[in-house]
């Protein structure tokens, strides 16, 4: 596709010491001169943008319009890489900021201090909607017959839903042996997708599907591709819309892959130089313990964004010595068992951008506190108990005060890894042993389990405290 595609846009190398830009029309997921992570840029002097961001709820009266109503395409002059008539939507978006003072007393957090994204109502279940519409917009702007990704789930299950509903690509997705929760899987079997299955984990099929995008004619959806993490974007600024415009003092997301943490920080930095925020939050990512490759480059190796220069040599020892120890992310949180991030660079940045923090948390208290969001009303996979746990952290340690105003991003829906869910809550043995693994048998401190009654009235009423007269 030429230049004359869309011009308020174009793509740019993250490295300092290269920096090319090439056309949107172009199908690239790094620097062909120096193989460096790309970046989406715009000539924003090209784009009409409001003057305030409160200007966007205008469009709210206009929902009858598909763009007006998508939670991404709403704000679509902030990524303006394609014209009106070529975006992709499914009514992705369609999410809440809720305000949670049950579990803001938890984290010993003053009430309305602390609130929960919650991800989960995307058409597919999980965020990876608000990526997938930009991603699949951009392949269809290139004329795109075939889309693939690598997955733990939820990328798969979202890219399979867009090429089901549109019928605009073949879709191909690539997944670990074991690793991937059934509710996902499930997913996009349904959606129709072909599903190749690796004999690895989630690292070696991204490898793969990298290995084939770039020889063949297939569109790569991973979030190594810029366009994804434009959609993803949008994600802070419905959050800055569920609280009136205002910005909040932390946003707390769990670490895997690093597209959120990267989008969220680049959306930021964006509004920042626009004028239409005066300050930007706190970024805390957290890592499962089985999955702390950004907790040991951050806290341990000293790995900085320096300006677009961090220390290649601390990231290809520690990589080198991942292969020869054949080291292997081992989490409960499926969605985030990836010991290679691809967005590691990217992250790097937004961590500096936000005055950001990186924690590691247990698989006990994750599924634990993936168990009392749950029982808020907001049933999440088990990623998204990290947020909570990391609160819990970050607050003991003194990082997050009493009287911040704190937002986890709930990255999906419970019924992602139901299997999880059961085995936690169940009070079957057999049942935990199988599932709570790798991290061994974990303790159930905030099960629910199904009470056992005989088929009899008084038994039933005795089983509900009530007076049985």
């Amino acid at each position: 596709m030429s230049s004359a595609a869309f011009q308020t846009a174009f793509q740019q190398c993250l490295n300092p010491e290269c920096r090319a830009t090439f056309d949107v029309g172009q199908v690239l997921t790094s620097c062909p001169h120096c193989g460096s992570l790309l970046d989406i840029s715009y000539d924003w002097n090209s784009i009409p943008l409001p003057r305030r961001l409160s200007d966007f709820q205008q469009r709210w009266s206009s929902r009858l319009n598909p763009l007006d109503y998508s939670g991404v395409w709403r704000f679509r002059e902030l990524l303006r890489f394609a014209a009106d008539e070529q975006l992709v939507t499914i009514g992705e978006g369609q999410t809440i900021l809720q305000r949670n003072d049950r579990l803001a007393t938890a984290c010993s957090l003053q009430p309305g201090g602390l609130f929960l994204q919650y991800e989960g109502l995307n058409p597919s279940g999980s965020f990876k909607d608000n990526g997938m519409t930009a991603a699949s917009t951009h392949a269809r702007l290139v004329g795109a017959q075939m889309t693939a990704c690598a997955s733990t789930g939820n990328t798969s299950a979202s890219l399979a839903i867009y090429a089901g509903v549109t019928g605009l690509f073949r879709c191909i997705v690539f997944v670990g042996s074991g690793k991937i929760a059934f509710g996902k899987l499930s997913q996009a079997l349904d959606y129709g997708a072909m599903t190749i299955q690796i004999r690895g984990d989630f690292d070696d099929a991204l490898a793969r599907v990298r290995q084939i995008c770039e020889k063949h004619p297939i569109y790569l959806c991973n979030s190594v591709n810029p366009f994804r993490l434009e959609g993803q974007k949008t994600i802070m600024y419905r959050v800055l819309e569920g609280l009136g415009w205002q910005v909040p003092d932390w946003i707390v997301v769990p670490g895997g892959n690093l597209g959120n943490s990267s989008a969220f920080g680049k959306a930021f930095l964006e509004l920042r130089q626009l004028g239409l925020i005066d300050r930007v939050p706190r970024l805390a990512v957290i890592n499962s313990a089985g999955a702390a490759t950004l907790d040991e480059f951050w806290n341990t190796l000293g790995l900085r964004w320096n300006g677009g220069r961090p220390d290649a040599g601390v990231i290809r020892d520690r990589f080198e010595r991942m292969d020869r120890q054949d080291e292997r992310a081992a989490t409960l949180a499926s969605a985030i068992e990836i010991n290679r991030p691809v967005n590691l660079i990217k992250a790097l940045r937004a961590l500096e951008v936000c005055d950001g923090v990186v924690r590691s948390v247990s698989d006990q208290e994750i599924v634990d506190c993936r168990a009392r969001i749950a029982a808020t009303g907001f049933g999440c996979e088990p990623a998204s108990g990290a947020t909570l746990a990391g609160v819990l952290r970050l607050r003991e340690e003194g990082v997050i005060a009493s009287g911040d105003r704190v937002v986890c991003i709930l990255t999906g829906h419970q019924l992602k890894d139901p299997d999880l869910t059961m085995a936690y809550h169940s009070g079957d043995p057999a049942l935990a042993a199988k599932k709570l693994h790798p991290a061994g048998v974990l303790n159930t401190p905030f099960a629910n389990p199904p009470v056992v009654v005989d088929n009899d009235e008084t038994a039933i009423v005795q089983a509900l405290g009530l007076d049985p007269r």
